[in-house]
């Protein structure tokens, strides 16, 4: 069954295009590696919650918003191939430096899961 690797994060909203354009550049890269689905989302309806939510799993400021993200693979052992491929990939070098990054990676949330249900 397929496997993903999903992510949060928050973005300043000055900075929702370059994130776009990073994250365009990253999609291809890592389709063009192998993965089957490179989803990027904004939120539009994620309000803050009393114990739990979107914004406080990041820790949202003021004036950034959240992107909740996956990248489908195969399976696990083709997620950790095409991982491997995308981070030795030239094209990645200099996106990968915390200083281009337009968001706060220390408040990034990502981890890899097992579908439990496909429908």
């Amino acid at each position: 069954m397929a496997y993903v690797d999903g992510f949060v994060l928050p973005l300043p909203k000055t900075n929702v295009e370059a994130y776009r354009a990073i994250a365009n550049k990253c999609g291809a890269i890592w389709r063009e590696h192998g993965a089957l689905q490179f989803r990027e989302c904004i939120a539009d309806d994620v309000k803050p919650g009393k114990l739990t939510s979107f914004p406080q799993s990041v820790n949202l400021e003021p004036e950034e918003t959240v992107i909740f993200a996956w990248i489908v693979y195969e399976s696990r052992a083709h997620r950790d191939e095409v991982n491997d491929k995308v981070m030795k990939d030239p094209r990645m070098a200099d996106m990968m430096k915390p200083a281009s990054m337009p968001f706060d990676g220390k408040r990034m949330i990502y981890g890899g899961f097992e579908v439990l249900v496909d429908l």
